[in-house]
């Protein structure tokens, strides 16, 4: 599997992607909302462009959909309730998306920052994970497009958690410093998330290397449910938490909080 992240330079800091079949040069074009650099990208590398698949329906993900159709005639992919027009293929979960000969992508069905997001899985030695705007390095998707928290806490806990530890991280856009930021606000003595953190500080997003599931659960706040000093800092500050704080009631207040942070 051929994996070539997009950079797309813009005010929301999303990356497209290519994932490519190295046997035929088939490709998917994942969020390819910057068409005129998914397009050039493809001719450089010899790719054809045969399938779109879309994470979710907000525009700036789906908003470059009919150019790379009208030039690939490529058939587009997404959720099977997902409010995107010219839908080829309605995806569920546990549907196998194939590029090509050799590339094969499992669907998550990942509710929480749409009601009809999905993420894909790639069946490869090292997983990669194309999170969308579900997951991000050290975050997770604000709710306020047309999602619920619980669902994504919900997909959290259920899901990603389960995720092997080595699996790469491939998300929507490029938030890492300001989450990790947040982490830190949260769990100021998080000495993996300081090191990353300066690390990272001040990058160039279009060379950014990126994180795994179990880098995740060390460096963002979003998977550190039962942190002590996370707990600490929530009931400092809302006294009137319950005594019995389970880790979906700390998941709801981080998102409630990072919605305004």
């Amino acid at each position: 599997m051929i994996v070539e992240r997009i950079w797309t330079g813009n005010s929301l800091r999303n990356y497209n992607y290519l994932v490519a079949c190295p046997e035929t040069g088939e490709a998917l074009a994942i969020d390819p909302l910057d068409h005129e650099k998914c397009l050039a990208l493809a001719r450089e590398r010899g790719f054809q462009i045969t399938q779109i698949l879309n994470t979710h329906e907000h525009r700036d993900h789906t908003g470059g959909n009919g150019h790379v159709v009208q030039a690939t005639s490529a058939k587009l992919l997404a959720h099977a309730r997902a409010a995107i027009p010219d839908v080829d293929r309605g995806l569920n979960a546990g549907d196998v998306v194939r590029v090509g000969k050799t590339v094969e992508l499992e669907v998550l069905d990942t509710p929480g920052h749409t009601m009809s997001h999905v993420c894909l899985l790639s069946h490869t030695e090292q997983p990669a994970l194309f999170s969308g705007d579900t997951l991000f390095n050290a975050g997770a998707g604000n709710c306020r497009g047309g999602g619920h928290p619980v669902e994504l806490y919900r997909t959290f806990s259920a899901q990603l958690a389960a995720l092997p530890a080595e699996t790469i991280l491939q998300p929507g856009h490029d938030y890492i410093e300001r989450n990790l930021a947040f982490t830190l606000d949260r769990e100021p003595d998080n000495r993996l998330a300081q090191d990353f953190l300066e690390r990272v500080r001040g990058h160039d997003p279009a060379k950014a290397s990126t994180t795994t599931l179990g880098i995740e659960k060390e460096i963002n706040a979003f998977f550190r449910l039962q942190s002590p000093t996370i707990i600490a800092k929530l009931r400092a500050q809302f006294p009137d938490l319950p005594n019995a704080l389970d880790d979906e009631a700390v998941f709801l207040k981080l998102r409630e909080l990072r919605n305004s942070w």
